[in-house]
């Protein structure tokens, strides 16, 4: 079994990121960027990607550019929540098909990409925390969460390096594309 990612056994998944605690979070503007990167990125890839929003009612919705750059189609269809582990929702699960390569961004890094990291681990499946598109309201605690994470077994990723491990090679279309989104 191959450790690289490979697309045709991957998903994005875009945890909460959603306007009224994205503009408490550390460093915001450079996390959005790259989740919008990656999104934009899994799309063009081929890659399935799953949003979620966490009680949207009090903590609104997505991001205008966040969810621009998810949805496929004319559609923004985000899973809502009420559960911290998106693992505890059923169509979370039923959404992420067959993938058994989960790519892994969002906020609060330490509360639901934390916990929903561990329950996609328990479950066998490989986790790949993107670590420039994930963060939270305090640094101190993205950090520990991307300890932790990384020391239960999650793989530790860049938008850039998961974009081009995706991508596998230069001089297509795709790599161009790819290219122009990373710089």
């Amino acid at each position: 079994m191959s450790r690289r990612l490979d697309r045709a056994r991957a998903a994005l998944v875009v945890i909460d990121v959603q306007e009224k605690l994205a503009r408490h979070i550390h460093e915001m503007p450079a996390v959005q960027l790259n989740i919008e990167r990656m999104a934009r990125g899994a799309r063009a890839l081929g890659v399935p990607i799953v949003a979620t929003e966490q009680y949207p009612q009090g903590i609104g919705s997505t991001v205008a550019g966040v969810a621009d750059a998810v949805k496929q189609g004319a559609e923004f269809d985000p899973i809502q929540k009420m559960t911290f582990s998106c693992q505890d929702c059923e169509e979370f699960r039923a959404a992420l098909g067959l993938a058994d390569q989960i790519l892994l961004c969002g906020i609060e890094a330490h509360v639901c990409v934390y916990q929903t990291g561990l329950d996609l681990l328990d479950a066998g499946l490989s986790v790949h925390l993107v670590t420039d598109a994930t963060s939270s309201r305090d640094p101190r605690n993205r950090q520990v969460a991307i300890d932790r994470l990384s020391s239960e077994g999650a793989k530790l990723t860049s938008t850039e390096m998961a974009l081009f491990e995706l991508t596998r090679s230069a001089g297509t279309d795709e790599f161009r594309m790819i290219s122009r989104l990373v710089k």
